[in-house]
């Protein structure tokens, strides 16, 4: 048995994997850690405990720190200069002053919403010249890691083996209700449980939460975006993708609500810069939050993506992009209101067409297929196994079966209606309004009513100033004629098809009519609804009436797939927790999950196709090579072409000339944009922004001979904050080491 065994893994090596696999080693069953015999290309890595092993291999290396100045729950760690920007962004904490840098386009959205037709920030950038001037940003926050925990046996420990997937998700969320809870009484932390290789394992994250985040300085998008769309996920690349906030707290250094009298953040721990420059070989570092992963999903998954998802995702998507930028280019006003929509909306339709392709061209569907074909075999080699594992496959291909008949709908419900056109989603969000008036009126409390409706206009003026109505009318009436066009007319709401009818398919008179009588595509009507409310005003209006309609529908389908989501829970549990026990010999890490991970490589080109080689760095005479006045995507402001022109690179230069990017392989995705690149003393030298093209599959599946990551020289952002801003006081504040 043990001969066939060895058999089996070494024809997956060959047939699967066909290169080399060098990865961290991870203690599975609740510990963490690194292995010491192989080399990091593959793997976001929990960076909580690093054995003794692990830490000599990565010494060899180049790295000069110990395990606990990586990460300590108890002293100043390099865990404690990374936060979680936003929603999903990673930025770094680089003085003693709270100074953060990001990317661009993480700090995009944050730009947008305070920059106006007079102060047009994403076209003109922007430099604070003291702290007065720092802009507060509504609702933007950053999140410190406080500790982390192994919650493994609190929360699993209650659950029983032959629970149903039901009962077993009620205890679950039950147990992490009370672990979180236990975790942060008495204190102003956050918790959150988050589950690993599929729900076998569950760690907890404690968190410090800081509100009062102003904007320093970011570069106009022509340095910020250079190359935009056109070059997004592509290498090589010329974007200077950076800028630069600053956490604010009261006078005791705790967190605060926005205030005058707050003052710039102690931080634990803020990184160095080297401004010495990389070469080819260089040791690097990544810590950061990456979003999701999807590295064990089976043959049935990626079909599902190649055949159906994937293209209905990009249809979709190109649709609201042709929309959204014909408007956008018509008026300066709606170019500014859409610029972040347009931007999220633009840079996962280029990544869903890059994924299917990168799927395709890899074969991935098949070496998944013979995985499990092996799985299977190694499954019913005995009577112990058998009974564990030997109904996983089937169960993802019942599971899979019965959810093919909604997959497509399902991507029309998501993206064509619910991040369609705002206005039906924006009414439905006075379903909540309705619930405390209600609410009120039982109680007789009508301090509850009053405090709702100041609420809901401070929303309303917020989802006024980024909203045009009638961009939003060609949207809702595009998305419906889609959805009407490609949905199944059994999985359509019932409100869809009657208005089809009524309108004789005229879904552009049908859009106009219910935006045009809708209170809330008006900022005016709905001060007039806040200042008296009426229920059956709100439930009878004809965007709330869309909206509602189609949230019954799609929750009847998600009810009638129930089932089928159960069986596939359970399968993927199964799938992982088998595949440690069969694949012996491999190093399994957990998908991210935005939680905070660590990974690294080295500084190096590759080979995306035959006869063709890209060098590691890019420099400025690419940005002048790539020059055209006539595209917004690559325009050079006249100030940079001239530091160019005349050399004029200060002390930023590298052998005479300035560098800009550089790639080199560590493994990461989207979450990880704006994390710090690091050295092996933990010093900063880049900005990771992106992936490259040629690896779009890698969030399925790894391909090391492809994988990049794409990072903005620090030396570059560094240029652009002293030459190109004259931001000197910022460089000041930096500790600067060559």
């Amino acid at each position: 048995m043990m001969l066939r065994l060895k058999k089996e893994i070494n024809l997956f090596k060959y047939n699967y994997m066909k290169l080399r696999v060098r990865l961290f080693a991870l203690l599975t069953l609740g510990s963490l850690l690194f292995a010491s015999s192989v080399r990091a290309d593959e793997g976001m890595w929990l960076p909580y405990l690093i054995n003794k092993a692990a830490y000599a291999d990565m010494q060899k290396n180049g790295l000069k720190l110990t395990p606990e100045e990586i990460y300590s729950a108890n002293h100043s760690s390099l865990k404690d200069a990374i936060v979680l920007f936003g929603r999903g962004c990673t930025g770094e904490v680089i003085s003693d002053q709270g100074l953060i840098l990001t990317n661009h386009h993480c700090g995009f959205g944050s730009i947008q919403s305070v920059s106006t037709v007079g102060k047009d920030y994403l076209f003109d950038g922007f430099w604070a010249q003291s702290l007065k001037e720092e802009i507060p940003i509504t609702g933007l926050t950053v999140k410190f890691l406080v500790r982390f925990e192994d919650v493994t046996m609190k929360i699993l420990g209650n659950v029983g083996a032959n629970a149903s997937e039901k009962v077993r998700k009620e205890l679950i969320e039950d147990n992490i209700r009370r672990v979180t809870s236990q975790a942060i009484d008495g204190t102003t932390y956050d918790a959150v449980v988050k589950e690993f290789y599929d729900g076998n394992e569950y760690y907890m994250f404690v968190y410090q939460t800081y509100k009062d985040i102003r904007l320093v300085g970011t570069p106009p998008q022509s340095i910020g975006k250079f190359g935009a769309d056109t070059d997004n996920w592509m290498w090589p690349r010329h974007t200077g993708d950076f800028s630069m906030f600053r956490v604010y707290v009261d006078k005791n250094n705790k967190p605060a609500a926005y205030s005058k009298e707050n003052v710039p953040l102690k931080p634990a721990h803020y990184l160095p810069i080297n401004a010495s420059g990389v070469k080819e070989g260089d040791f690097t570092m990544i810590m950061g939050f990456p979003g999701t992963t999807n590295r064990y999903m089976t043959s049935w998954g990626v079909n599902q993506a190649i055949e159906e998802t994937n293209p209905s995702i990009v249809s979709i998507r190109r649709k609201k992009l042709d929309i959204m930028g014909e408007d956008m280019a018509n008026d300066p006003a709606t170019r500014i209101q859409y610029a972040s929509k347009y931007a999220s909306t633009a840079n996962y339709w280029k990544y869903f067409i890059g994924q299917t392709r990168g799927l395709q061209r890899l074969n991935v569907a098949e070496k998944k297929h013979q995985l499990e074909a092996r799985f299977e075999d190694w499954a019913n080699q005995n009577e112990a196994r058998k009974d564990r594992y030997g109904n996983t496959l089937p169960l993802f291909d019942s599971a899979f079966t019965a959810k093919r008949a909604i997959a497509k709908t399902m991507v029309y419900y998501n993206e064509a209606f619910f991040r369609g056109a705002e206005t039906p989603g924006f009414a439905a969000s006075f379903s909540e309004l309705i619930a405390t008036i209600e609410k009120a009126e039982k109680t007789k409390d009508p301090y509850l009513a009053k405090q709702a409706m100041k609420e809901k206009q401070a929303n309303a003026d917020a989802f006024f100033k980024d909203f045009n109505v009638n961009t939003d009318k060609k949207l809702l009436a595009a998305m419906l004629e889609m959805f009407f066009k490609e949905v199944p007319q059994n999985q359509q709401p019932e409100w869809l098809i009657t208005m089809a009818k009524k309108y004789d398919n005229n879904f552009s008179k049908l859009a106009d009519e219910i935006i045009s009588e809708s209170i809330f595509s008006n900022p005016e009507k709905v001060k007039k609804l806040l200042e008296k409310p009426k229920i059956k005003k709100i439930q009878e209006d004809p965007a709330y009436v869309c909206y509602m309609a189609f949230s019954k529908k799609y929750k009847d389908l998600k009810e009638s797939s129930a089932k089928a989501d159960e069986q596939f829970t359970k399968a993927k549990r199964l799938f992982v927790d088998g595949l440690k026990q069969f694949q012996t010999e491999r190093q399994f890490y957990p998908d991210a999950n935005q939680t905070m991970r660590l990974t690294w490589g080295r500084v190096g080109g590759y080979n995306p196709a035959d006869a063709k080689t890209y060098n590691y760095f890019t420099t400025y005479q690419g940005i002048l090579d790539k020059e055209d006045p006539t595209n917004p995507e690559f325009v050079v402001p006249a100030k940079l072409k001239e530091l160019f022109l005349n050399k004029d690179f200060g002390r930023w230069a590298d052998n005479g000339t300035l560098k800009v990017c550089y790639i080199h392989n560590t493994d990461i995705t989207g979450g990880n944009s704006g994390s710090p690149v690091m050295n092996g003393k933990g010093e900063l030298i880049g900005l990771a922004f992106d992936g490259n093209w040629e690896a779009m599959s890698g969030d399925i599946a790894f391909e090391p001979s492809y994988q990049r990551t794409i990072s903005v020289d620090i030396r570059y952002v560094l240029f652009i904050i002293d030459k190109f801003a004259g931001a000197e006081r910022l460089i000041k504040e930096m500790k600067i080491v060559d």
